[in-house]
């Protein structure tokens, strides 16, 4: 279940931290097989990043509580969204979210690609089925979002094949940076998500490849573990966390990148289904 949450506290969990495509299976229990969704609890008040086919585990941990949310899509490609025609709260009609994306530009919105995600022949029952109060809301990469009691979440553009989002949660003093799916241009530090991360508490950061596998995968939109920690030391961050991780890394790959980014990076973290963090 993790830390208790008092009204000033910031806990960060896992519920899905793969990419791509979910993958059960004996070989991949340690680490979990759901696609990207990570809760971060700003006292009361639920954010959501990404709706991968961890929000549904995060729907069934709520149960019936009632609550209000925000929702912040990194994008739209399918791993970050299939899982939220399954996140139980969007169906209780006490509950009011906002769903928020940043890259999809002035020709659609994340209305607009829900909407087409939960359309015959693709699902059997449209956006409408959600009786939560629910609320569309599109931005620009750069914008700064307000989403109330005190919480404020600074934005920036990634470089990822359609645009993709990056953020930087700050609620209390303390912050979250949420950055996925990314490339990284060898040899150089993003200078956008230097800017955002910098000072951070927390870095979750997609790292797909490793840099001996990068090459293999250029131009697919991701990036490494070993550039996150490059990017965490010249941000000053104080935790790295390793995200996103490919399908076909199973366990005993992940164990090795563990202490592998432990002994390169001090404090570094891999993600993992169920863990909680306090910033």
């Amino acid at each position: 279940k993790g830390p208790a949450v008092s009204t000033t506290d910031m806990i960060v969990r896992f519920w899905g931290v793969r990419g791509s495509i979910s993958c059960a299976g004996r070989e991949t229990l340690g680490y979990g097989g759901n696609t990207s969704c990570v809760e971060i609890r700003c006292g009361d008040h639920l954010v959501v990043m990404d709706g991968g086919t961890g929000i549904r585990g995060l729907g069934h941990s709520i149960g019936h509580r009632i609550l209000r949310g925000d929702i912040l899509f990194s994008h739209t490609h399918y791993d970050h969204i299939l899982g939220l025609p399954f996140f139980g709260p969007l169906f209780n009609p006490s509950n009011a979210f906002r769903l928020w994306a940043g890259h999809l530009g002035p020709q659609s919105g994340i209305e607009d690609v829900l909407r087409t995600m939960m359309t015959s022949p693709l699902f059997p029952v449209p956006v409408d089925v959600f009786s939560a109060d629910v609320v569309f809301r599109d931005f620009a990469p750069g914008d700064v979002l307000d989403l109330g009691e005190g919480i404020a979440v600074r934005t920036a553009a990634l470089n990822h094949p359609n645009g993709a989002t990056g953020y930087r949660v700050e609620f209390n003093g303390r912050s979250v940076c949420y950055v996925t799916d990314t490339e990284h241009t060898p040899g150089t530090l993003d200078r956008n998500i230097v800017d955002l991360i910098s000072g951070a508490d927390m870095f979750i950061y997609d790292a797909t490849y490793t840099d001996e596998e990068y090459p293999g995968f250029k131009g697919w939109g991701h990036s490494t573990w070993e550039e996150g920690a490059r990017l965490a030391a010249a941000a000053g961050v104080k935790t790295y966390v390793i995200f996103h991780h490919d399908p076909a890394h199973d366990d005993h790959f992940m164990d090795r990148v563990a202490a592998e980014a432990a002994r390169a990076h001090p404090g570094a973290i891999v993600a993992r289904e169920g863990l909680a963090l306090v910033p």
